[in-house]
């Protein structure tokens, strides 16, 4: 499981398409945080981070699915998963040394917004006025939703030979995991507290809870029950594919 973490990892940063990916990813969130107004933190009248986890849900919805589009569907391509199958590996090793993989290269692309983290922190009036407490429950939170999307990618990724369209199915699943819910929530048919419990099967309202610095385990669970799903799903689809 570990050699396929290692190999993961290793491929996608001596690609330069790795590097291209992940600087996209920093160029957009410093844009938005520093230049667009709407957004900006240093147009806000206090020191938060709150946009850049407001708007890194969005990003992650299409930065992941590109991060994992090509972990099962090169091999698909290449030929290369039925050598890999015949190694003494099981599914389940396979699909987890490819998930650790992913969700590393996803925390090394978040590590540099830790400046931002630091500009804030020094930028406050007194320094360090900064609610510490909400901005790591908020890196909690948005690490949780990245390996939910990662797992998610990497199950999109085991129904095709194309990295094209597992990255658009996977970035589809991304949305209706993070948003849909929410959405068909508003619809008037419901009405009493249906509405609520429409809302809480969509990650976007774990997400917002735990962003406030309340560590809940039911929302724990939640993305582990997710991840586990969707991990299980892509198992059984290589498992399929080999019949």
């Amino acid at each position: 499981m570990w050699t396929i973490t290692r190999k993961e990892i290793s491929s996608f940063f001596t690609n330069i398409g790795g590097f291209i990916v992940i600087g996209l990813f920093l160029l957009v969130i410093g844009l938005l945080l520093f230049f667009f107004p709407d957004l900006s933190i240093l147009s806000s009248n206090y020191a938060s981070l709150d946009s850049l986890f407001l708007i890194a849900p969005a990003i992650f919805t299409f930065l992941i699915p590109a991060i994992t589009m090509r972990t099962f569907s090169e091999e698909y391509q290449t030929g290369t998963i039925e050598l890999l199958t015949t190694k003494p590996l099981t599914e389940f090793a396979i699909v987890s040394g490819k998930f650790i993989a992913g969700v590393t290269i996803v925390l090394l692309a978040l590590l540099p917004t830790l400046i931002y983290f630091y500009s804030v922190y020094q930028l406050g009036s007194p320094k360090g006025n900064l609610d510490i407490g909400g901005t790591i429950g908020s890196y909690i939170g948005l690490v949780l939703l990245s390996a939910t999307f990662v797992s998610i990618g990497l199950f999109a990724s085991t129904l095709t030979n194309s990295q094209v369209v597992a990255f658009i199915l996977g970035a589809f699943l991304c949305f209706v995991v993070q948003w849909f819910f929410y959405l068909f929530s508003k619809l008037p048919v419901f009405t009493g507290n249906l509405d609520y419990v429409i809302q809480k099967l969509g990650a976007d309202f774990h997400y917002n809870r735990i962003s406030k610095g309340l560590i809940d385990s039911r929302d724990v669970i939640y993305f582990a029950s997710v991840i586990f799903l969707f991990l299980t799903l892509a198992q059984y689809s290589i498992q399929k594919r080999k019949i």
